[in-house]
């Protein structure tokens, strides 16, 4: 594999997808890699999606106001959840039809938490099985201030790496399936959770119990009817499709309300839930791609044992 050019890719094929990595460590780098990224995807007349952290927007958008025709994301809200961000990347890249999209995508950033960023990092291996076989680009922006495990682990999920002066093959690049398997690290048990086992009689109960606790916890009426709506999908789901069972947890952090159920599920398929389904397909993922939307953060965990679904709601 040849070098890239300067600020992006070069013309590949139809079919092809790049996915390159950008390390910066001042704003001046990063106008240079991203800014010269936009620039040139401008002058080609890409379809251009910009999906950055708050502060970086203002910077590219400040310097590129004159530009038409970019869709500006503040990776910050849209991104908060990363179990969210590849639906909203491959919508665009839908809309681009024949044309190929020039996407930049930066959902890991300095502040982020371990969960988040775990999560994300996956997002980022899942890119390469979404995006397969599509012609476009999603260039991804690493400050090089990330600790060192995180940016170790953009090298596994980014074919090209580089900064804004050349990019070159990354010979750490490892299978989407591993990485993603990698990122099903234990998740940390809570205190004193209340534990609630639920069939299909049970729901209406979960449901009230849920609502109860969330009021008492302050959680304001619109996020306690996001929280309802994403528990019911989880343990609806784990009636459906999870051996009829399930087990839900329910727990207070210092700034959010967490929902877990465990279930006898199974995830075949790590794209489930990644991209908003077609009401009408008999193949499901409705429900997860719902909790995904609904959420600050979902945490997933398949084993053996079963489905492991994790709901973080801020307060």
């Amino acid at each position: 594999m040849t070098a890239l050019t300067r600020h992006r890719p070069e013309p590949a094929p139809r079919g092809v997808f790049h996915h390159p990595a950008l390390f910066y460590g001042s704003d001046e780098e990063y106008l240079a890699g991203v800014g010269g990224f936009i620039g040139d995807g401008a002058a080609d007349g890409a379809p251009l999606l910009v999906a950055v952290p708050g502060p970086r927007l203002d910077l590219l958008r400040d310097t590129y106001r004159t530009r038409e025709g970019i869709t500006w994301v503040d990776m910050r809200n849209a991104g908060r959840n990363p179990g969210r961000i590849l639906s909203m990347l491959q919508e665009f890249a839908d809309r681009a039809g024949d044309r190929a999209p020039a996407i930049v995508g930066e959902p890991i950033w300095v502040g982020r938490t371990s969960a988040e960023t775990r999560e994300a990092t996956r997002h980022e291996a899942l890119i390469n099985l979404a995006f397969a076989h599509r012609h476009a680009t999603i260039l991804c922006p690493y400050d090089t201030a990330l600790p060192g495990d995180v940016l170790a682990q953009a090298r596994r999920t980014h074919p090209v790496v580089g900064d804004a002066g050349a990019y070159r093959p990354s010979p750490e690049h490892t299978d989407a399936h591993q990485v993603a398997r990698d990122c099903d690290t234990p998740l940390p048990e809570p205190d004193d959770p209340i534990v609630m086992p639920y069939g299909t009689e049970d729901l209406a109960h979960v449901r009230d119990t849920t609502d109860q606790w969330a009021e008492a916890a302050g959680m304001s009426p619109q996020r306690r009817t996001d929280l309802l709506l994403a528990v019911t999908e989880a343990t609806s789901n784990s009636v459906r499709h999870g051996g009829g069972r399930g087990t839900l947890r329910l727990w207070r952090t210092a700034d959010a309300l967490v929902a877990e159920t465990r279930d006898g599920g199974r995830f075949t398929d790590p794209l489930v839930g990644r991209r908003r389904p077609d009401p009408f397909s008999p193949h499901g993922g409705r429900g997860v791609w719902m909790m995904h939307q609904l959420a600050d953060l979902v945490e997933i965990r398949a084993s053996a044992q079963g489905l492991v679904l994790r709901l973080h709601m801020a307060l």
